[in-house]
Order: C-alpha cells, then structure tokens, then sequence
C-alpha cells in the first residue's frame, strides 16, 4: 500500500421473524452457484515463503525496477500458465525503470461481463513486503489457481491482475486502466482489490465503494461471526482508485497499516489496543513473520467466496424460508435450549448454502452458544462463547454447508448460556433453503 491518497465515496440486511410455518415455494430459481472452496493456507504461506527467498536473494526487497519485481512476476506467471490460465505482461516506464503488470485470464465466461481480481506484487525498496503485499498477491493467486482446480466454469469472464509500482502511486493499475480502451472499461463489471491482508494486528475493514460488492464481503464475515468496520484507512490509496475513477465498481478488503488499533477494535478482534495494525508498515521487519495467519486466512477465503459469488452473474432469488418466533427463555449458565422449525414438502438436500437467520436476546452475547442441528442430529456450530464479546443480542445470518442432509424434517436451533449472571432469549430464528 502506498502512502498517496486520493478522495473517496461510499454507501453501505438482515430480516428476521415469522411463525412456525410451511413455505410458500418460490418462483422457479436459477441452479445456485456451487460453494467457493476452502483457500488452504498452507498453500497461501507457501507463496509468501517464495516471495521472501526472492527478496532475500535479489538485496532484500521486490520493490519497482529492482531484480526482485521481476523475479516475482516470473515467480506468479509460472503457476498461472502452469494452472491453463492465458497470460500477458504489461510493461510501462515510471521513474526511469521498467515497471510490469501481469494480467491472467480464465478462459469462458462472457466477455462482456467481466470481474477482476487484483494487488499490487511490488514491495517498498526497504523491505521484502511480505504483509504490504505480498500477503494480497498470495491470496489472489491461491484463489485463482482454485478456480483452475474447480475448473471453474462461471457466467462472468474473469481475470486476475498483479500490479507494478503500486508504492510509487498506483503507477500500474493506472497504466492500465487509462490504456484500456473505453469499450473495454464498460465491460469490466468490478474490481476487487486486496492489499495488506494479514497484517499482525489485524482489524477486518472492508471497502464501502460499491453495495453489492461490499455486501458480498459482509456476508462472508457475518457467517463466520467475525465483526466488520468500512475500511477508511488506506481509501483511495491503493489499486481499486484508476478503476473507481474511471466508474467502474470496486471493492475489497484490507487488515490495517499504520494506525494505531482502539480499545473498542481490540475487545472486538482481539490483538493489541494502542498499537498499529502493521507495526513493520514500510520497514525491513516486513518479513513472513510479519503475518497473522488467522487474518490471513480469513481473508484468502473471503476472496474466493466474492470471486465465485459475483462470478455467477445472476442474484439467485431468495428461496423457501421456514421460520419460529416463538420464545424461548435460555437458563443462566444452564442447560441448553432448543427451538424447532419443520421442513417438508421438499426433494433431496439442504444447500450447500443454508441460511439460518437469528435473533437471540441477551444481556451479554458472549455467554452464548449457537449450534444448528439437522434432523439426524448433526450439529453446525454457529456460534461459540467468548469472554471478550460483552454486546448484547445476537442478531446475525450464517451459512451452513448442509448439503448432505436431507433437506425435510425437525431442525433445531440450541442455544446455551455457559456463564453467570446473564440472562436471555431466542426471540426468532428461521431457515432459508
């Protein structure tokens, strides 16, 4: 990320409620989009660990016309071509050296619907950047070479992008967006943009550019139970700026730099109040220790999760939804509760998408416990307690890989209290096939 910044806009649902119910079944619905898979981290700390060796092996950095640039651009290029992706090099001049772009397409999709996916590759001269961004660059090529394992086949085109001389101010991504001809911007349907995402202290920020995009990213985060806040730190100072400039949507994520993280972030993400996100921003110590691989991770699988969400193309429509508000009281620190809804009437499984939307009501949510459980009894931790986490009301949607249940019978929302002297309610919860 580097240190110019530009203005910035933005914009930014959950509904609950209903009675013990049989759905009225909806109107024909496209296919859904399969799941985005698990980004293994292995893999993602594997390219850092690359992209360090290269530093280390090209005088300590992979900054803009230095041997390290371009041995990482080779580095990325490789696993593209290797994994069926077609792949070109853009070069441009800036500050008297060669700069390079790598632009990696996946065959199929409609080329008038195009989704992109990119970061910047390049490090400052004074360390490897392995957080800034190195951590950003890993997690677009894991994803991508996911797509190629999937073999992908969604209704957008999409391309990835690996951008040079980000640091000398977004030098790359404005090469090529100001040399995209204007027929071709308008097919460019977004932008995601990653940059910083496995800062050692982390915050989860999001970009508030765009509503769908930034919708895409909130749902992900909702239903893995992490809280979100809009990225305002490092707006308009990285690679989604020529694109947002020019009209094109854009998004993305981002873990902090150089601020300072609160108290209130930290009781909400733990880490360290008073301390930057990054404290290694910009400096040497950026190395692959200078990752939370927590945050890392997240945020790999985050990106997938977008890529294959608004690759699909289309909304599909919301589907059936069978619903409880009833309450019911859950005992302090006592036995755990449950609270039923009745699915029948359908064919096969439960999606491999289920939401289940809930409103529980309590003076300290961190007392609670949240677990879906199918007919058979499986249970699908939603939620776990944690000391840290004083708000009351849990109030969120998660999504549940439910596909191999079978989708007709008595499912169950439990919820527990594991602590003293709290006391609270399930007030509603319903289910969304």
């Amino acid at each position: 990320m580097n240190l110019f910044r530009r203005a910035a806009v933005g914009a930014a649902t959950l509904a609950i409620g209903g009675l013990l119910a049989t759905a009225t079944p909806s109107a024909a619905a496209p296919s859904p989009t399969l799941a985005a898979p698990d980004i293994p981290l292995a893999n993602v700390k594997a390219h850092l660990s690359q992209l360090q060796s290269i530093a280390s092996a090209n005088g300590g950095n992979r900054a803009h016309g230095r041997a390290g640039y371009k041995a990482s651009i080779d580095y990325v290029k490789g696993k593209l071509d290797a994994a069926g992706f077609t792949t070109r090099i853009q070069q441009f001049t800036s500050s008297g050296a060669t700069g390079y772009n790598l632009i990696a397409d996946w065959p199929g999709g409609d080329a008038d619907q195009v989704l992109m996916a990119g970061a910047h590759l390049d490090s400052v001269a004074s360390g490897a950047g392995i957080n800034d961004n190195g951590s950003g660059s890993a997690g677009v090529l894991e994803t991508a070479l996911a797509v190629s394992r999937a073999q992908l086949q969604p209704t957008k085109h999409l391309r990835f992008a690996w951008w040079g001389a980000e640091e000398l101010g977004m030098v790359g991504s404005r090469y090529y967006v100001n040399n995209l001809p204007a027929a071709d911007r308008s097919k460019v349907s977004g932008y995601l943009n990653f940059d910083m995402i496995g800062s050692p202290n982390p915050g989860y920020f999001v970009y508030d550019d765009d509503p769908t995009i930034e919708k895409t990213f909130k749902d992900y985060y909702t239903g893995i139970g992490v809280p979100t806040e809009i990225e305002t730190e490092g707006d308009g100072r990285s690679d989604h700026a020529p694109f947002k400039n020019v009209g094109i949507p854009v998004g993305g994520l981002f873990t902090g730099a150089e601020r300072a993280k609160s108290s209130a972030q930290a009781q909400k993400w733990g880490g360290t109040a008073g301390q930057a996100f990054d404290r290694c921003y910009h400096s040497s110590c950026d190395t692959t220790s200078n990752i939370n691989d927590t945050a890392l991770d997240r945020n790999s699988d985050a990106i997938a999760h977008a890529v294959w969400t608004l690759g699909a193309g289309t909304t599909v429509p919301p589907g059936d939804v069978y619903e409880n508000t009833a309450d019911v009281a859950i005992p302090d620190n006592g036995a755990a509760v449950t609270s039923t809804v009745n699915v029948a009437g359908r064919t096969g499984n439960a999606p491999a998408t289920l939401k289940v939307d809930v409103d529980v009501r309590h003076t300290w949510r961190g007392d609670v416990v949240l677990d879906l459980v199918a007919p058979d009894g499986t249970a699908y931790r939603l939620k776990n307690s944690s000391s840290n986490d004083s708000a009351d009301n849990v109030i969120a949607t998660y999504t549940v890989n439910a596909s191999s249940e079978p989708a007709n019978g008595a499912w169950k929302l439990r919820a527990q209290d594991v602590a003293s002297q709290d006391t609270g309610y399930i007030n509603s919860w319903k289910l969304t096939f």
